[in-house]
């Protein structure tokens, strides 16, 4: 029997649908217990493709492997820990600070005077009801701003994360050519080119799509402290616009998730900043809308969806493009898929991943198209 006539036989078909349906089915049962180690992996993986670069070239210069790996992870650690440090203890501060005002009642007060005086529909003449409302404002504001210091209690979980991370990284990228080469002598003699042409492709893939992301989340995050910085110019008494703009650049990595999260910090830093501020209280859009935008809120948000148009139709389509060579149908069953499973962290490595199955799914169709000349 011809190689073709096996190919094509049915019993043969139902088994490696049955075979599939089976390797699916035992993924989706232990995933809840490989989940966080997966994510490691990806991680590692990922990191590993962005610094690789700098680590061969560092070792043509100094000719020493472990030197490179060592010195461009100090670097990034450095970097990474310099700017978390600053931007927690910046916000902590502030936290501090806006913690004393709450104890002020004048200041929530004034916000009662605004509720007042654009939604007249409240009845809040009574003494005894603006209390109530002074009390239920100071009482949400204090939870919400200890949950985001209770925060602080997961720092463990994700700090361990970070560093299991870092050591794969530190020994992937120690290891890494001797890993590939090592994969490479598992091929067999007659798939020996097709492996290599898969490998270098998936590289590749994955290569192209970080650097266009990279690259937009570098001009996310400026157009962010432009952005930012303007509106302090009208008033809006924002700090932390730098780090605010790279956290808005680190967040639009994740789709349709990350712009959202971006503003957040911006508008808590806002509400912080000008609580007890009578102009900022009384602010309209813009300066010159008759939209009310206390505490510069809405001119936070429309700015950064103003960044976020700018990023999806003119900056991605241009940096990222078709660097996954995927349909937009594909990618947002992709994103559906990932966010299903893993939640902002799959919707994160969708669309790499579906680009590591698309050059696998080429390659193995190009095998069983071409078996027989194998």
């Amino acid at each position: 029997m011809s190689t073709q006539a096996i190919s094509h036989d049915p019993m043969l078909k139902f088994y490696r649908l049955v075979v599939g349906l089976l390797v699916v089915g035992f993924i989706y049962i232990i995933w809840p217990y490989i989940s966080n180690v997966v994510t490691m992996l990806i991680f590692t993986f990922l990191f590993t493709t962005i610094l690789l670069p700098l680590v061969d070239y560092l070792e043509r210069k100094i000719n020493s492997r472990g030197f490179s790996v060592l010195i461009i992870t100090v670097v990034s650690i450095t970097i990474i820990v310099t700017f978390l440090g600053s931007f927690v203890s910046n916000f902590v501060d502030q936290a501090k600070d806006f913690s004393v005002k709450l104890n002020q009642e004048e200041y929530i007060s004034d916000l009662t005077n605004l509720i007042q005086e654009k939604l007249p529909a409240f009845d809040l003449n009574e003494t005894d009801n603006q209390t109530a409302l002074v009390s239920k404002i100071q009482g949400y504001v204090k939870s919400t701003l200890q949950n985001l210091l209770s925060m602080v209690g997961a720092v463990g979980g994700f700090l361990f994360t970070t560093v299991m991370v870092f050591i794969f990284t530190i020994i992937l990228l120690f290891e890494y050519h001797h890993f590939k080469k090592s994969l490479v002598r598992f091929l067999p003699n007659k798939f020996f080119e097709v492996g290599l042409r898969m490998i270098y492709n998936i590289e590749h893939q994955i290569s192209n799509y970080l650097t266009g992301q990279l690259l937009a989340a570098v001009s996310v995050a400026v157009m962010s402290i432009v952005g930012l910085f303007f509106l302090n110019l009208g008033g809006a008494n924002l700090t932390l616009i730098v780090f605010i703009g790279t956290i808005a650049g680190l967040a639009n990595l994740i789709p349709l998730v990350g712009p959202f999260v971006g503003m957040i910090p911006a508008i808590v830093i806002a509400v912080m900043n000008n609580l007890g501020n009578d102009i900022a209280l009384n602010h309209v859009l813009f300066g010159i809308t008759p939209v009310p935008s206390p505490f510069y809120i809405f001119d936070i948000a429309v700015m950064f969806l103003i960044v976020q148009q700018i990023d999806n139709n003119l900056v991605t389509p241009v940096l990222v493009g078709e660097s996954v060579g995927l349909h937009p149908i594909m990618v947002m069953i992709a994103l559906l898929i990932g966010g299903t499973l893993m939640g902002p962290m799959g919707m994160l490595f969708a669309v790499p991943a579906a680009g590591v199955l698309k050059v696998i799914y080429q390659e193995v169709s190009f095998i069983t198209k071409n078996s027989h000349l194998l």
